[in-house]
Order: structure tokens, then sequence, then C-alpha cells
């Protein structure tokens, strides 16, 4: 029943050591090597890359599982501007199937969370600082686009000018109004979309918050929100479920 947090192990060798039962959230596990393991009853949720079991990479066959359960899944990956659009068509879609659900729920249980997860409305403030920082800082320049609603991931630093309250609780309507702007920010920029707009390069902006000051395509900072909304509302779904049940 050990805890380890913000605990520095890279390069750590392991022998003998039971860690049967234990949790792991946030955690690094790139390069790991693992032999001679007991791997029964595991759950694994995040990002999967060349994960080779028993000499098999297994991340090619999760991710057409998945693309296969959901194939909606799939149009996250737009390859050309009318792709875009109708990535955030079905964006708009299923969000708004989800958020009429939320509605059905007692407004207080949209501050709970479930298994230590963000709170459903934790969660649409974390997507509004999302399109804050990859589309109205990254990709149209705006330096400090931040409001003060917005919620960064947990293990991004403090950083000046870029909010962090997790203790204030806003109605499900002050956060959708905040929400729908930014929605609607996304909108304009993939409706206007052409070839040579997503292929052209972001200019850094050098100022305090999030992404770097780096230079980035733009078709990669669209990619980066589609991919927030697909997984996040996966995410919100899976706990509405724990929250309809009582």
């Amino acid at each position: 029943m050990a805890d380890f947090t913000d605990v520095d192990l890279t390069g750590a060798e392991f022998r003998h050591v039971d860690l049967s039962r234990a949790t792991f959230r946030h955690v690094d596990l790139s390069g790991v090597v693992m032999r001679d393991v007991d791997l029964v009853d595991v759950r694994i949720d995040g990002d999967v890359r060349n994960v080779v079991i028993n000499g098999v990479d297994v991340a090619p066959l999760v991710e057409a599982e998945l693309d296969r359960r959901d194939p909606g899944r799939v149009r996250m990956r737009p390859i050309d501007p009318e792709g875009y659009r109708e990535a955030w068509d079905l964006v708009e879609r299923l969000w708004a199937g989800t958020v009429e659900r939320a509605r059905s729920l007692d407004p207080a249980l949209l501050h709970e969370s479930v298994d230590g997860e963000w709170s459903f409305i934790e969660t649409l403030r974390h997507l509004v600082f999302a399109t804050d920082a990859w589309i109205r800082r990254g990709v149209l320049g705006d330096p400090a686009p931040w409001d003060p609603l917005d919620l960064p991931w947990d293990q991004m630093p403090d950083t000046p000018g870029v909010p962090r309250d997790r203790d204030v609780r806003p109605s499900l309507d002050e956060v959708l109004a905040l929400r729908h702007d930014r929605m609607g920010t996304v909108r304009r920029l993939v409706d206007a979309a052409t070839e040579e707009s997503l292929a052209a390069m972001t200019e850094p902006v050098d100022a305090p918050g999030w992404p770097p000051p780096r230079s980035f395509p733009v078709h990669e900072c669209l990619l980066v929100v589609l991919n927030e909304e697909w997984c996040h509302r996966q995410y919100a779904e899976r706990d509405l479920d724990v929250l309809t049940q009582g």
C-alpha cells in the first residue's frame, strides 16, 4: 500500500516485486521492459504505441478494434478540408446528445468526480482550455486567450496568467455559453479551411502559456482539438453511466 507521488523512477529496476492491485495514474511507461511477468486481469487506458506482448505489436490490433467498434472514430483523422468539416459536424452532434443527457441529472452530480476523474463540468472547462490553447493561441495567435474558467490538464506546471481554479463551481449553462463560443471559433476555422490553410504553419507565440513558442502545421492543431473532443466525450459518457446508475 505504498504511495509514490511525483517520484522519478527513470531507469529503476524491479526484481521479485509484487505490484498486484496497484493503480497507476499519469505514469510514463515509455521504454519499459517487462520479462517473466504475470499480466492478468489488467486494464490499461492511454496512449498505446509500439507495445510488444509475447513478440506481437498489439497497438495496431487495438486501434483496428476501436475503429471497428465506433466507425466515427476514423473520421477524427481527416486528411482534407471536407474531412475536417465532417469531423466537426460529428463532434457537434455527439456532444449535443451528451449535454442533453447531462441535463437530465441533478445539477450537483455534474460536479461529482467518478473514480478520481474530472467531473462533467470540469471536462467541459478543459475542452475550453484545449480550444483556447491550440486554436485561439496556436492558430489565431492570441498570446493570452484564457478565460478564468479554463482548466489545463492536471500535470501542466503552474504558468503565469493561465487560470487553474479547481474550486469554482459554475453552472452547466455558464460553462456551455463559454463552450459554444469556443466551438463556434473552431466551426468558422474548419468552414473556411482549404488545402493551403491546413498545410500552413502557425506563427510561434512567445508568451507564457501552451502550446510552447513553436510553429505547428494548422492541421496538427486541429487534430489535437478533434482528439481532445472525441476522447473526453467518451470519458464523459462513461462517467455519466455511473452517475445515472447512482
